[in-house]
Formats: C-alpha cells, sequence, structure tokens
C-alpha cells in the first residue's frame, strides 16, 4: 500500500529524525510513503484573515500537487504543516467563489485544485487506517511500564473541527504508548500552548511555558514526552538547557517524537545521529527497551 506523504521544511532539517522514523515505521506496517514531488514549505501559519487569499497559495498549490500525482489522501505528520493544510483544504472547500478566485492565481498550473485531496495525521491514521492492534503486534521490545506523557499542544486540537481527537479528553496518543508497552501519564498541560514563536520576540514567555509543561508532566509522573511539532519539540527540549537558568528546580527530561518511541518499541534500530538532534539525552527510554 502507498500513501502520498509531505514531510514539510523542519523535517529535512532539524527534524530529520522525525522524518527518518516515520518512513520507518509505516514502512514496517506495510505503507510505503511516497514524497510529495515539488512540494514547497506549508505556509506555516494559517491566515486567519477571511479576505487574504495570497496566504493560501502555499498549502492549497500543495494539495494542488497532490491531486495530480492522484492521491486522495496526503500524510503530513508535523503537526504545524497538518493545521496549515487542513484547515487551508476546508477555506476554499467552504466557499466556491472564494476557490475560483485562488484558481485563477495558479495560472502557471496546467489544471485547477478540486478540492479531493483529505490531510491525515499519522495519529489518526494509525488508529482509523492502520489499527493500533496492528501496531501492538509490531512491538518487539517492550518498554517496561515506562511513564511517559503525550504532548498535543495546540496545533493538533484546534480548532476542533479538524482535530485528530477529542479536543476536550483526547486518548489517541495514549492509546498508541499503551499498545507499544508503556504506560501512558496524563497531565493537565498536555493541552497547552508551548509558547510557539514567542521564543524569538518573547523569550521569557516560552522559558516560562517550557518550565510550567515540563512540570505538570513530571509531577504526574511522566519520565519523557512525546510530541508531534517541531517547534514544541525545540521549545521543550532544546530550550531546556536556558530554561534551567531561570528556574533551577526545572524537571529535565527527555522529549521523543511519537515515531521515535515507535522505532525504539519495534526493534527498527535508534540511529545514533537522532540522538544528537536531542538536547537532552533520549538514553533512559532507550535503556527501558533495552534497545
Amino acid at each position: 500500500m502507498s500513501l502520498l506523504y509531505f514531510p514539510g521544511c523542519t523535517l529535512k532539517n532539524k527534524a530529520r529524525n522525525f522524518d527518518a522514523s516515520t518512513l520507518e515505521v509505516f514502512s514496517a506496517l506495510g505503507v510505503e510513503l511516497a514524497e510529495l514531488e515539488r512540494w514547497n514549505c506549508c505556509g506555516t501559519v494559517f491566515s486567519m484573515a477571511d479576505d487574504d487569499l495570497m496566504l493560501q497559495l502555499a498549502p492549497l498549490r500543495n494539495l494542488l500537487r497532490a491531486e495530480q500525482q492522484g492521491g486522495g489522501e496526503l500524510l503530513v505528520p508535523c503537526s504545524m504543516c497538518y493545521n496549515t493544510l487542513r484547515r487551508a483544504q476546508r477555506f476554499a472547500a467552504a466557499d466556491p467563489e472564494r476557490l475560483g478566485r485562488i484558481r485563477d492565481f495558479m495560472y502557471d498550473e496546467p489544471s485547477a485544485y478540486r478540492g479531493d485531496v483529505e490531510v491525515r495525521h499519522p495519529l489518526a491514521y494509525l488508529r482509523d487506517r492502520v489499527g493500533l492492534e496492528r501496531v501492538k503486534q509490531a512491538v518487539e521490545r517492550p518498554l517496561g511500564g515506562l511513564r511517559l506523557g503525550a504532548y498535543y499542544g495546540c496545533l493538533l486540537l484546534r480548532p476542533s473541527e479538524l482535530a485528530v481527537d477529542d479536543p476536550a479528553r483526547p486518548r489517541v496518543m495514549e492509546d498508541l504508548i499503551a499498545a507499544l508497552g508503556a504506560e501512558p501519564v496524563e497531565f493537565g498541560q498536555r493541552a497547552e500552548c508551548c509558547g510557539a514563536y514567542q521564543t524569538l520576540s518573547w523569550r521569557a514567555v516560552t522559558l516560562r511555558r517550557t518550565y510550567e509543561i515540563l512540570g505538570s508532566a513530571c509531577a504526574a509522573g511522566a519520565r519523557a514526552l512525546l510530541t508531534s511539532c517541531p517547534l514544541c519539540a525545540y521549545n521543550l527540549d532544546q530550550m531546556q538547557r536556558e530554561a534551567v537558568k531561570s528556574y533551577p528546580d526545572l524537571c529535565a527530561m527527555p522529549v521523543l517524537y511519537f515515531t521515535e518511541l515507535m522505532v525504539i518499541a519495534m526493534g527498527l534500530g535508534w540511529k545514533p545521529e537522532w540522538s544528537a538532534l536531542h538536547e537532552v539525552d533520549p538514553q533512559p527510554v532507550l535503556d527501558a527497551a533495552g534497545a
């Protein structure tokens, strides 16, 4: 089975471990991911202005190319890319006149975007199409009761019409953690914002959010966090070294992409170069699986 795949910019750079682990996991589960040809940046954030059509061109051009490749579904692992592409899809479909104007902007394309591509996140795809029972069967190194917190952040659950799970009580990542043999830990800050791009303009805000989110997870008993967002991974992992200077009682812990955890549990072979992409060493998670 083959499925079109949109990695996005960061997965080809700072989050190469997310890209590689996603490809490995899906291949092992019998789904070959075919990277979208000629993809461009998703647009990074969805424009909130109803009449701002120009900022919809970047995400919709990717959806057009997926249509041209015959893909009815497009798998998008990065939370930000998923949110931007999915909202652009709904934005265009909600108003035929607006979609017509966007088509006019795409004058250089041989065929107009019709709106036939469904944007899917891997967490939902694993739950709904592959099945978590199949994932459980693929586990070679159960994680021995390791207590892990699922960090959803903003973009997987908001707005509610494109959420990968119930925005008030999400379970999809916790259920995946359980299928891999670990113990999911719910904590109060799991769906709160990490600070996002405030790390550039109001760094103190993000440092505070890093401290609060990690503290919430630690107080609930988590010993590592999982995420699906490269920006969240940066703020919660890479910022720990700086955050501890302002908050000496910071509870440091590894932050992994959920597909990295799957690679460990499925015995697919952790790549040493992935460890270098983490600020906090993920070795405790590897040790729990005997990897």
